[in-house]
């Protein structure tokens, strides 16, 4: 099993969602708010003008648990994806040793 890992700006939240919810490989998902906080670059096109007052960026963390095969699917359909990605965020995928139920 993989975490697949992305950090959006929380403006791409509701399109990933759709687009997550419309993929097979895709059995759940969970989204975390989070703030990006670091050295800000003015030509950031996703910081707004509100971003650069407060100092940080609104973003949203999605992790999703998938199968191994399906890491690579998965990122070619949000790849593919239009505009609302683009540019959006990062992801970074770790190896899941052990999963279960509480």
């Amino acid at each position: 099993m993989k975490l697949l890992t992305i950090i959006i700006h929380s403006s791409a939240q509701q399109g990933l969602a759709d687009q997550l919810r419309a993929m097979e490989q895709v059995t759940g998902f969970t989204f975390s708010r989070v703030e990006g906080h670091g050295v800000q670059a003015e030509n950031d096109n996703l910081l707004s003008a509100h971003d650069k007052v407060v100092g940080y960026t609104p973003r949203v963390r999605v992790d999703i648990l998938l199968a191994d095969e399906m890491v690579s699917d998965v990122l070619k359909i949000l790849s593919d994806a239009g505009s609302y990605l683009r540019g959006q965020g990062v992801y970074w995928v770790t190896e899941v040793t052990q999963t279960g139920y509480l």
